[in-house]
């Protein structure tokens, strides 16, 4: 028996659809997200085939680079076309392809904001995520600081990225500013974030799975290279599959730096998995292990 499709579409905030496959740019940046990875020409190819194939959530981060993937991303796909989100991030600061650091002063945040308006050559910034919370500065005035760029027009939707179920609970119980997302590492193999899954389908609130792949890791499974095979899939296609059918404020965002594997990854939507399929890859992980 085939499992119920999954929805094809998701609404972040007010009035933001997105189909629920996006397209994440790290792997335009270099190791450790340092400098830029392979060429502009590349690059710009990667992201204007992502929007051809109707992606229309495009995820990234002032640290990429730093800075790098936010131009490549403005110079690919400006001007940016009707009903695409563009979202970024700021609070966290890369020094190097191995050190960085988590920044959320509103002083900081503030700069980092505008530092990525500039990049994007954006008026607005759809969706601006904290990238970190900064235990050494006050929920409050973090999320204060954010309210305030979308109180001057600067930012629209505010989400939080790498928080643990009760910091979303304490960031909604503040009721500073709406969160309409999460990013958190989360995939069939991996769903330590299993309890802020369930917090934010309870508030309506999309989940961006990072690690959706787990960094590559799943290509491999036997498991799912056993259902890929009774498909005619990839492993890969069947992890994305998996999350679309596990719940409908999943929405990943998988990063590649080739056109091919773009390609493959937004085939994933059209898969159906069955019932059995997804007894097997529940059964991989227990919820929120």
């Amino acid at each position: 028996m085939t499992h119920s499709a999954p929805r094809a579409t998701l609404t972040i905030g007010s009035g933001l659809p997105v189909r629920r496959l996006g397209y994440g740019t790290v792997h335009l940046a270099g190791h450790g997200a340092w400098g830029p990875r392979g060429t502009d020409a590349n690059a710009t190819a990667v992201l204007r085939r992502a929007v051809e194939l109707g992606v229309n959530l495009v995820d990234t981060a002032d640290n990429y680079g730093p800075g790098v993937v936010e131009e490549r991303v403005a110079a690919a796909l400006r001007p940016y076309a009707d009903g695409l989100l563009i979202a970024t991030k700021g609070g966290v600061v890369r020094t190097s392809a191995e050190s960085w650091h988590i920044d959320g002063r509103p002083e900081r945040l503030r700069a980092m904001c505008e530092a990525s308006l500039r990049r994007l050559r954006l008026d607005r910034i759809d969706l601006y995520q904290l990238h970190r919370l900064d235990p050494d500065v006050p929920m409050a005035e973090q999320l204060g600081t954010l309210r305030e760029l979308r109180d001057e027009g600067k930012i629209r939707h505010v989400g939080l990225d790498s928080v643990r179920a009760e910091q979303l609970r304490q960031a909604l119980d503040l009721d500073i500013v709406p969160i309409v997302s999460v990013q958190n590492r989360y995939n069939v193999l991996d769903r330590v974030s299993e309890p802020l899954l369930k917090l934010c389908e309870e508030h309506g609130i999309a989940f961006l799975p990072w690690f959706p792949l787990g960094n590559g890791a799943l290509t491999g499974h036997a498991v799912l290279a056993d259902i890929a095979a009774a498909h005619g899939a990839s492993p890969s296609q069947v992890a994305l599959a998996w999350l679309l059918h596990h719940s409908p404020v999943l929405c990943p965002t998988p990063g590649t730096g080739s056109v091919a594997h773009l390609e493959e990854n937004v085939a994933a939507a059209g898969l159906r998995l069955t019932d059995a399929d997804m007894a097997r890859l529940d059964a991989l992980t227990p919820a929120g292990s």
